[in-house]
């Protein structure tokens, strides 16, 4: 029996036709058997504040699939070279859990579609971001794909048959390095 693969995938960006959420809508249609992808909604959380003493229903929706995840994707668009807001603000949420619970040692593919290098920079930043959560991001297969090079459609869907694979590609890769990490 193979064991499944709980994943939360999480879009930085919060265009309901974004690249990025296509990107994350043809991963979970085409998830390998055994492993379920969950989109997460980010849309309603608010900043991170630790002033905030009662928790947003929100937040404690999104705090409770990080915490059923057995890995994540991390899916989204570069702002400013960096990762996008939406993107950071979920994970400075889920890092505040004690003993970094929710994050800390699970295995992570990162994905995203922007302009001209397609992300690269921001993924390089996430990476970084990473290692302070301890979330084991994968080295191989990359994914980057270019948001206005007509690789995806109107809607956002992802159409370009390399992206595709290579997205295959990394989710077969990531069920295998969560699967390590949980031994």
């Amino acid at each position: 029996m193979t064991q499944s693969t709980k994943v939360l995938a999480l879009c930085g960006s919060l265009r309901a036709k974004s690249s990025n959420k296509g990107l994350l809508r043809f991963a979970q249609a085409n998830a390998p058997e055994g492993m379920i992808i969950e989109i997460a909604d980010l849309s309603a959380i608010p900043f991170y504040n630790s002033d905030i003493t009662e928790v947003p229903a929100a937040v404690t929706q999104l705090l409770a699939q990080f915490a059923a995840a057995d890995a994540f994707i991390f899916g989204g668009p570069e702002y400013n070279y960096s990762i996008s807001p939406v993107l950071k603000n979920a994970l400075d949420w889920a890092s505040r859990a004690p003993n970094n619970a929710l994050l800390g040692g699970k295995a992570a593919a990162l994905m995203g579609a922007g302009g001209g290098m397609g992300t690269s920079r921001a993924q390089y930043h996430l990476r970084q971001v990473c290692v302070f959560i301890d979330v084991h991001p994968l080295n191989k297969p990359e994914v980057f794909a270019n948001a206005f090079a007509g690789q995806f459609d109107a809607d956002g869907n992802l159409t370009d048959d390399k992206i595709k694979d290579g997205v295959k590609a990394q989710l077969a890769a990531l069920a295998a390095w969560s699967l390590q990490l949980r031994k």
